[in-house]
Order: structure tokens, then C-alpha cells, then sequence
């Protein structure tokens, strides 16, 4: 747990015991609570993650007969070839797996009054399903409750679309006769403006919680770079 301050262009840090973070919530001196999950949060409900050797999603996508693990993931190996993501969809769609113990922490968060904002690379839904509101939740990946064409953005019934994956059909656009796909984020896709709105999130926080990430996808980058070079700023960083 470290206890990040800038002033001006020097920021100090100063290590504290995980206690001592959760009396300074007891007291009242965190009140801005702001969230960012991985895919680490999820492998208590039975998803894997995608980067541990072995056991995690690209590690095990062989049979997909795919260049590379991240390809299934890519908008413009996609274009050319969807089906093998869709294959894989038919295992990710929200549905099979329930909300665990990390994600009742976050929502006891927000029922405290104390939760500010929740950031999450995951597309499992787990975050909502537990009861995570939408105005408190950021899916910097997108998510399977909505679908759209993937090369005009036209909107397509995110129902019909999960439909036709779960039978093995490709959804298609009745605007374009483009492929359409739920509204994950591809390698190659910009994020979701959703994830613009909340800028003032990081500076404004308290206590910042990162779970479940190595941050080696660069999603958060943005706002903890720009964050962490404010003029002030106070943190409580749990990692």
C-alpha cells in the first residue's frame, strides 16, 4: 500500500499497512473511492484470466487455428475471419457465472456512499450482475449487452446477435451486410466514450484500488499518468 502526494512537479511516496488504509476508511478520511479491475477480480467466479501460463484464455485458444493468441481479439484479422471469435464467445457471454466475494466489496463500497467510480477491462457483466450501477461503472472494454455493425457502428438487437453466435450463424448488418459483433473492444477499436466522461475521477480520489491487473494493457494509462502529474494530489494506492 503506498500513499502517493505531489506538489507541483515532486511526488513523495510512503508505504502503509493495508490496516491502516481501512482505519483511515473508518474514520472517514476516504470518501472518494475510485476502482480499477482486471481480470484477476473474475477467476474466484471460474473465468480465466488471459496472460497466466498455462491456465489463462491465450494460452489455451489452439484449437481457434489462429497466428496468435490476440488475434481472436483483433478488428482487422475479425473483418477477415470472425468466426473463430464467435466460437469463443459462446463460452464469454455473460450468463454462466456469478458475482464473488471482490465484487460484493465493491458494491458494499458504493451502499457506503464511498465508491466514486469503478473501472473494469472485464467483459463477464460480473460488476453489474452484483448491482454495481451504470453511472458508477466504467467498461473500458465494452460489453456483450449491446451490438452493432463493425464497420458502419449501426446498432444491431444485441439479442438477435447473441442468437445467431449461440447457433452458429453470423449476425449481419441490415444496413451494410457487414459483420456484426457485440460491443467488445478489439485490438485496433477505439474505447468507449464513456470512458472520456470521468476525467476528473483520478485527480478527484482519495483512495485508489487496483486489483485483478498488472496494468500492461495500457487502458488506464491515460488518467494515472495524468493523474499522477497533477499539481495536487493525494493517494492511498492499493495494489
Amino acid at each position: 500500500v503506498l500513499t502517493l502526494q505531489n506538489k507541483g512537479n515532486i511526488t513523495s511516496v510512503s508505504r502503509r499497512s493495508l490496516a491502516s488504509v481501512a482505519r483511515l476508511v473508518k474514520l472517514g478520511r476516504c470518501k472518494n473511492v475510485v476502482v480499477v479491475a482486471g481480470a484477476g477480480i473474475s477467476t474466484a467466479s471460474g473465468i480465466p484470466d488471459f496472460r497466466t501460463p498455462g491456465t489463462g484464455l491465450y494460452a489455451n485458444l489452439e484449437k481457434y487455428n489462429i497466428p496468435y493468441p490476440e488475434a481472436i481479439f483483433n478488428i482487422d484479422y475479425f473483418s477477415n475471419d470472425p468466426q473463430p471469435f464467435f466460437s469463443l464467445a459462446k463460452a464469454l457471454y455473460p450468463g454462466s457465472h456469478r458475482p464473488n466475494y471482490i465484487h460484493y466489496f465493491i458494491r458494499m463500497l458504493h451502499h457506503k456512499g464511498l465508491l466514486l467510480r469503478m473501472y473494469t477491462q472485464n467483459i463477464d457483466g460480473l460488476e453489474k450482475l452484483c448491482g454495481i450501477p451504470d453511472d458508477k461503472l466504467v467498461e473500458a472494454h465494452g460489453s456483450f449487452s449491446t451490438a452493432s455493425c463493425h464497420l458502419c457502428y449501426t446498432p444491431y438487437p444485441a439479442e438477435e446477435a447473441k442468437h445467431a453466435i449461440m447457433n452458429d450463424n453470423i449476425p449481419i448488418c441490415t444496413f451494410c451486410a457487414a459483420t456484426v459483433k457485440p460491443d467488445v473492444v478489439f485490438f485496433g477499436e477505439d474505447l468507449p466514450q464513456k470512458y472520456f466522461l470521468h476525467a476528473e475521477d483520478f485527480p478527484k480520489a482519495d483512495l485508489l484500488i487496483i486489483m485483478g491487473t498488472s496494468l500492461q494493457v495500457s487502458t488506464f494509462f491515460f488518467f494515472l499518468k495524468r493523474s499522477l502529474c497533477g499539481e495536487e494530489t493525494t493517494w492511498s494506492w492499493v495494489i
